[in-house]
């Protein structure tokens, strides 16, 4: 606490007594953490995200691998025109590389929790809001392909050797897991960091920086031949939606109150008497 502003104390002399009346304003600015956690939201988030991703792996395990028969059926003309390029391309190592873009994405979620004090101070609200997540985007994202067991571009092309077509993973193109997780880290991450920093001039280096990562995740799948564009474009948005949607169900409302209290106290010493008067402004 600190003062502001003071006014001098004012001395008047009446019949040999002194009387002192002095007013100060005091200001005082604390922190307040921008998430909270609460155990019946918590167990529900927390809850939904397990059951779908159980319900996902129950799913997965119905899935049929194609036979050599119907992926000498498949014509990539029957593919939608504004798909039907992802069908031509085929890359490993393109592949491998968007597991590495990936990783850097998450990697840069937890360095700013970690690397940054107040956030590491809330190391635990924050964990347990990027578990949500990830839980929800797993979950929801491996249901739905689950569900939809959309075969992959790449069983379309002539070039890529028949035991990559026979795996179960290739009627499980949407939507994108990468897309997903890569966006969901990012856009969580840059929220994050813009609440516990709101005038850092380093939120559109992390938005920039965690955003050019999921991107560039979701262009490796592409060329990778493992996803179609409509793929990518909806794991992206659902991630964004649950990276961005976690932090704003436990943001703390009201953040910005501001407070006063007025104190004021008569004293007297035997050779003086006075009042004293305290305005204390207190902000969040």
């Amino acid at each position: 606490m600190r003062v502001l502003g003071g006014i001098p104390p004012k001395i008047f002399f009446r019949k040999s007594r002194v009387v002192i009346v002095a007013f100060f304003i005091y200001h005082s600015s604390f922190g307040q953490a921008p998430y909270q956690l609460h155990t019946g939201r918590e167990v529900t988030l927390l809850g939904v995200g397990a059951v779908s991703l159980g319900a996902s792996v129950v799913l997965s395990r119905t899935i049929d691998p194609l036979t050599s028969v119907e992926i000498a059926t498949l014509n990539r003309a029957d593919v939608n025109s504004f798909d039907q390029s992802a069908t031509e391309h085929w890359s490993p190592t393109a592949a491998k590389l968007s597991h590495a873009t990936l990783a850097g994405t998450i990697a840069l979620a937890g360095g700013l929790a970690i690397g940054t004090k107040p956030i590491r101070q809330d190391l635990k609200t924050v964990a347990v809001m990027y578990v949500e997540t990830m839980l929800l985007g797993n979950g929801i994202e491996r249901t739905v392909k689950g569900i939809t067991q959309r075969t992959r571009p790449f069983v379309y092309n002539p070039a890529v050797p028949l035991d990559e077509k026979l795996d179960r993973d290739a009627r499980q193109s949407f939507f994108s897991g990468h897309a997903t997780n890569a966006f969901a880290s990012a856009v969580f991450a840059s929220e994050v960091f813009r609440h516990y920093f709101p005038h850092s001039r380093l939120k559109p280096v992390v938005w920039v920086g965690s955003l050019g990562l999921a991107t560039a995740t979701a262009v490796l799948r592409y060329e990778g031949g493992k996803h179609y564009p409509t793929d990518l474009i909806a794991g992206a948005a659902f991630g964004s939606l649950v990276g961005w949607g976690i932090p704003k169900l436990h943001e703390v409302k009201n953040s910005g109150t501001i407070g006063c209290r007025l104190d004021i106290q008569p004293w007297s010493s035997g050779y003086a008497n006075g009042i004293y008067v305290r305005l204390a402004v207190f902000s969040r």
